[in-house]
């Protein structure tokens, strides 16, 4: 495991835990590594939806540093490498499952529309218009029960 650049010097325990899931799309890596387990390169930039090749490669290899991700590499033509949760990368995701309880009272609290996963993968494939968004969900009943169950999410 390469050395991590981000060491600190920290104010409090959130900032050192805010430090290594800064950016868009790390708490969404780790929701889907959570909760589909091994993932290839292409099967995670396409549950991630609206993340570039270069974005994903770039959070991936920071979430390597900091030991949240382990990137496995098979020697093979053609080449394959599979990406999966460390266990310090699972001991972060129960962490943030009280924040993605948080987030999903929050959606019924202002009334956000909520966009299912499979919508948002199918409009990011071009299946829909260029203009139109992602149909949203019904409102989520259990909201917390909702959020814990599906990894914090």
């Amino acid at each position: 495991m390469a050395t991590s650049a981000r060491r600190g010097p920290y104010i409090c325990g959130i900032d050192a835990g805010m430090d290594v899931v800064t950016g868009k799309w790390k708490s969404l890596i780790l929701w889907e590594l959570e909760n589909h387990g091994v993932r290839r390169f292409a099967e995670l930039r396409r549950g991630l939806v609206g993340v570039s090749e270069k974005m994903l490669i770039q959070q991936l290899r920071e979430m390597e540093e900091d030991g949240l991700v382990h990137r496995e590499v098979y020697r093979e033509v053609p080449p394959k490498v599979e990406y999966s949760l460390t266990e310090h990368g699972v001991s972060l995701n129960a962490a943030l499952a009280s924040l993605g309880a948080w987030g999903s009272e929050r959606i019924a609290r202002i009334g956000a529309e909520r966009v299912s996963h499979d919508a948002a993968a199918a409009w990011s494939r071009g299946r829909r218009g260029p203009t139109e968004a992602p149909a949203p969900v019904a409102p989520v009943e259990g909201i917390a029960a909702a959020s814990a169950g599906s990894g914090g999410g």
